[in-house]
């Protein structure tokens, strides 16, 4: 194996252990609030603070990314995560976590895990060569669809057996094994940039080389619009998921892990078939079919009201994501220079994030005082679609997620309506090595 490839792989290895433990407390801490509420909103909210801190970090990330040591923003990253997973399980264990606790809670580890995120999406282009920026890609979407299958399962069985307090034990513990990874490799800085750009670091100055770059290169421009439509209604519906399998089956931990795991398992399906398979000839079609796929699977497994249709269509949609993200990572990795990738990426990150922050704001007010109420018993729209919904608890946000999943589905068909999106890949050449 060759070296950089080996070095990519032991942060990969570190880090997908640290995702696993991630996904199984996100997943108690989920089950607890649900809980707790009750409310489709609160679960929503979850995500949304998690969201909101990362928009502002991404004006002066990418800036940090490209000048700094990648290798310590990551270590330094999981530290202060992994602190504050400490603190959360020391208030659970003492009786004193309340919502609004863990909501801030989140919001500074969403901070922070931008800096690790996009440290590490920057480094592929350093670590591992263009032949293989699909497969690393690929690697990536494995880690997390891989900790998808085991992790909700896990954590579903585990939270009836040893509680909140031992699922964050265990969390604790992979953070510690992936800062010990991370510790012993070395990971390559870009090429240096010019005397100029080394003075000083203005902030304001450096976020306008990403933004030019983009309105200089349209093409990705109208890409991450087209990416960015599709997240915010995935979002929407996403951030109803865990309340409306909750909602429909009585509250039962191991169906949603069941579900999650499902999901993981067409996720690691998909990402091993790009990671074999490489990649499309046009990466852009690798793009659009894997948002018709993921809309189409999404529709179908909100109109089902058990695991017999849950279970295999969030396999087939979550095998749609790593065909769709590989694809897109690999067309800006390929055609932004890696000197500004940071930059570049942060800006890309930012306008996914703020839609899907906006998503889940608005989805749980929606589902708890629009949607569901709508769907009682006598309701208007419950006499319309209730033969199809049913009019129990969590019908509404039934209607709801299938209406996202539609949505979905029109912007990945739209797509093929746009010249310059279809022909991106040629109007953009690749940068020069």
């Amino acid at each position: 194996m060759r070296k950089e490839l080996k070095v990519f792989n032991i942060i990969w290895l570190g880090q997908s252990l640290s995702l696993l433990g991630s996904k199984m407390s996100l997943f108690a801490l989920g089950i607890w609030i649900w809980q707790l509420t009750g409310n489709a909103t609160d679960l929503a909210l979850f995500g949304f603070f998690a969201q909101v801190p990362q928009i502002f970090m991404l004006f002066i990330s990418g800036t940090i990314v490209d000048r700094w040591n990648r290798k310590l923003l990551i270590i330094a990253a999981d530290c202060v995560i992994g602190v504050l997973t400490i603190m959360l399980l020391i208030l659970y264990s003492t009786n004193h976590l309340q919502i609004w606790y863990l909501y801030l809670s989140l919001a500074i580890m969403g901070f922070f895990g931008q800096f690790q995120s996009l440290a590490f999406s920057a480094s592929i282009s350093t670590l591992v060569p263009k032949s293989d920026y699909v497969r690393a890609s690929s690697m990536g979407f494995l880690a997390k669809y891989g900790s998808s299958i085991i992790g909700p399962a896990l954590a579903g069985y585990l939270y009836l057996k040893i509680d909140l307090s031992g699922i964050m034990l265990i969390d604790i513990t992979t953070f510690l094994f992936a800062i010990g990874m991370v510790s012993f490799v070395h990971i390559p800085p870009p090429k240096s940039e010019s005397l100029e750009q080394k003075k000083g670091l203005n902030i304001v100055k450096e976020f306008r080389v990403g933004l030019d770059y983009l309105t200089k290169h349209n093409s990705l421009l109208f890409l991450l619009c087209l990416v960015s439509m599709f997240w915010f209604f995935h979002d929407m519906g996403g951030s109803l998921y865990s309340a409306m399998i909750l909602a429909r089956s009585n509250g039962d931990p191991k169906v949603l892990g069941a579900v999650a795991s499902a999901a993981g398992f067409g996720g690691v399906v998909g990402a091993l078939l790009m990671s074999k398979w490489g990649k499309f000839q046009r990466q852009v079609d690798g793009v659009q079919l894997g948002m018709i796929g993921a809309g189409l699977s999404k529709t179908i497994f909100g109109l089902g009201t058990g695991l017999f249709v849950w279970a295999p269509m969030q396999f087939c949609s979550s095998l749609n994501f790593p065909v769709m993200g590989s694809s897109v990572n690999s067309i800006w990795l390929q055609k932004v220079d890696p000197e500004i990738q940071g930059r570049v990426f942060s800006i890309r990150m930012m306008i996914i994030k703020i839609v899907s922050s906006i998503s889940y704001l608005i989805a749980g007010p929606l589902a708890d005082h629009v949607f569901e109420p709508a769907m009682r018993s006598g309701e208007l729209t419950a006499k319309i679609f209730g033969w199809l919904f049913g009019t129990e608890k969590g019908s509404g946000i039934a209607l709801l997620y299938v209406i996202s999943a539609l949505a979905m589905l029109l912007v990945g068909l739209s797509g093929y309506g746009f010249q310059r999106l279809r022909n991106l890949e040629s109007l953009i050449p690749d940068y020069d090595h």
